[in-house]
């Protein structure tokens, strides 16, 4: 009887397993179709769209780093530009310097020829006007000379009338 029993009991229970397993599967199945599968399809669609996310980020981060670098050699060639040009402008004023002090020099040296040109000149007319002086302060005193015949004294008095002479007429 306890045989039986349990054989029967054995019997009762593995009906109930075989209905368990088979709600259990066909629950399985419908969770497959309805639940599990929609569920995974959302997450490889999140999935994909993160790895997406993440492609384009790198993709930013990369033409962000390559613009950079191309920003810094054009600020590089930008300032190589700038002392070039700053050189460039402190040599001009180098040469325009050097050629205001050429061109000084000669308009000084131009002035300093013009300048004795000018005093000879006015040297050569005062020689000339005095030798004029002489030449009328000689004729004078030979006039005066043959006028009188002079002894040593008059002819100190009459040489210094005659220079007294000449200073006012000047």
């Amino acid at each position: 009887m306890l045989i039986d029993g349990l054989v029967l009991g054995a019997v009762f229970y593995g009906g109930d397993i075989l209905v368990t397993l088979i709600t259990f599967a066909l629950l399985m199945f419908l969770l497959k179709k309805l639940a599990w599968g929609p569920l995974m399809g959302i997450m490889k669609q999140r999935e994909e769209h993160v790895a997406k996310e993440i492609d384009e980020a790198e993709k930013s981060r990369v033409e962000a780093n390559k613009l950079l670098e191309e920003q810094r050699e054009m600020l590089k060639e930008a300032r190589k530009e700038a002392q070039l040009m700053i050189e460039n402008a402190k040599k001009h004023g180098e040469t325009q310097r050097e050629e205001i002090i050429l061109t000084a020099r000669a308009e000084a040296e131009r002035m300093q020829e013009t300048a004795k040109v000018t005093i000879e000149q006015q040297k050569e007319q005062a020689i000339a006007a005095v030798r004029d002086q002489v030449a009328s302060l000689s004729v004078l005193i030979a006039s005066k000379v043959i006028e009188k015949e002079l002894n040593q004294a008059d002819q100190d008095k009459l040489i210094q009338e005659i220079i007294d002479g000449a200073g006012e007429e000047r």
